[in-house]
């Protein structure tokens, strides 16, 4: 893998983080701030109860954080250290 193609890499995983973060926030939000609102939206289209349904969100959100830190978070962090390694083994082996 080239310099390039970490670059490009590091970058995507960046984006993605950043994206899914915001959504995630966005999520978090919406569910702590218009909990009335989603519990009678979802209770109409699911037939849910409101109690299961609030242990469903929970869920997603609590899925949604651990996908988004596995799956974004940790190979952006990952390329990171990547980089940061091969570009301090090539400031060591540099001719002087």
């Amino acid at each position: 893998m080239t310099a390039m193609d970490t670059e490009k890499l590091t970058a995507f995983f960046k984006w993605c983080s950043i994206i899914n973060g915001v959504l995630l926030v966005l999520a978090i939000l919406g569910i702590a701030l218009g909990p009335e609102f989603g519990h009678t939206l979802q209770s109409q289209m699911f037939q849910v109860a409101p109690g299961n349904l609030s242990v469903a969100l929970y869920m997603f959100l609590g899925m949604f954080k651990i996908f988004w830190l596995i799956f974004n978070v940790v190979p952006y962090v990952a390329l990171r250290i990547v980089a940061g390694s091969a570009a301090s083994d090539t400031a060591l082996h540099a001719p002087a």
